[in-house]
């Protein structure tokens, strides 16, 4: 339905779930960026010494990147950059399921408002008859109560329905700001056939949230080398010019770090189990999702099958049911109590139909 295609994209565009989780993204790509510039700047050194003899020196120093740090921290940004990016996906999906999860709660709970309506009335016009027919001496005390009870049960039940009703229009009123319900697109009931899965494994491994957890692991595994490559020192090279009364002077100079006192283990040690907690989340992750995923494919089929049979076969017949009931009760052929539990049977049953709709969206 383009205007439901429409309405979603619009939603999901402007919500700010989804622009915080799209500048996440946008800083993430600007480390990935920053990562992969070099590692340190060149130093400018200058020396002056007044003595004796006058002496002054101008040097240029760099520290190397021996190690190949800055390729290691470039990938762990990367890995980053992936993960964030998955992770905007899966918020723009998980958006978009609560739209539509909000739009149906809301057309669900429209019909049962209507249907609530409608068993007021008969249960109104119900108890008005029997009070007729009560003054005219057709039907006891009991009965007549009982006919007043279920008109005023029924009122409770349409209460409570518009309670419902207006709790579904706060779900999708919190995702669509300043929209009427009246210009909210409806959500067809007839759904497809759910489609032959040959491998469930990589439906699964294609959801955003566990393409995002998978990416937290590469990260994970990047920062490790990037962990271990710290602990190895770089050095600094330095050439120096000067010179010292009439003579010049020229000077090199080579520096490298002993990580004697701190060698930067325990950093490794805490990257190293960070990975490992992050695979066992994925791990844990596509388990669950594999759950859902068999068992969300099973409950469609199931619900999308009952579905069919109530709309080929159950509608016509509760609606047949409702007038042979009415006829049977008014010649007396039902007593009063026999009348309304079949009656509220078949209103239930109606009820029931539109919470395998609920089920199956």
């Amino acid at each position: 339905d383009p205007a439901l295609t429409n309405f979603v994209w619009a939603v999901v565009e402007t919500n700010p779930r989804v622009q915080a989780a799209r500048a996440a993204m946008e800083a993430s790509r600007a480390r990935d960026s920053a990562a992969g510039r070099p590692l340190y700047n060149p130093e400018l050194e200058a020396d002056y010494e007044s003595a004796v003899d006058s002496t002054w020196e101008v040097g240029i120093g760099q520290t190397l990147d021996w190690s190949g740090k800055r390729k290691a921290r470039a990938s762990a940004a990367a890995s980053d950059r992936h993960a964030v990016e998955a992770e905007y996906l899966a918020t723009r999906r998980d958006l978009a399921v609560d739209l539509l999860s909000g739009l149906t709660l809301y057309q669900v709970g429209v019909q049962r408002d209507t249907l609530a309506a409608e068993r007021e009335r008969v249960m109104r016009d119900f108890a008005q008859l029997a009070e007729r027919r009560f003054d005219a001496g057709d039907l006891n005390q009991v009965e007549a109560d009982l006919a007043t009870l279920a008109s005023i049960d029924a009122q409770i039940q349409r209460a409570t329905a518009a309670a419902d009703l207006a709790e579904a229009k706060q779900a999708v009123r919190h995702l669509t700001l300043h929209s009427e319900s009246d210009r909210w697109p409806s959500v067809d009931s007839n759904l497809p056939v759910m489609p032959t899965v040959n491998d469930p494994q990589k439906w699964v491994m294609d959801l955003p949230e566990v393409l995002a957890a998978q990416r937290r692991v590469d990260s994970a595994d990047a920062l490790v080398d990037l962990r271990e490559r710290e602990r190895r020192p770089d050095p600094t090279l330095s050439l120096r010019g000067g010179r010292e009364d009439d003579s010049t002077l020229v000077g090199v100079t080579l520096s490298v770090p002993l990580y004697i006192r701190n060698s930067f283990k325990y950093e490794v040690s805490a990257a190293v189990a960070e990975r490992d907690q992050a695979q066992q989340i994925v791990d844990d992750l596509l388990r669950r999702a594999y759950a859902r995923f068999v068992s969300a494919s099973e409950r469609y089929q199931l619900a999308r099958d009952a579905w069919q049979g109530w709309e080929q076969v159950g509608q016509l017949s509760l609606q047949r049911q409702g007038d042979l009931l009415q006829r049977m009760w008014e010649a007396g052929e039902l007593s009063t109590t026999d009348f309304l539990v079949q009656l509220r049977q078949t209103l239930d049953t109606r009820d029931s139909a539109l919470d395998l709709q609920l089920t199956m969206w």
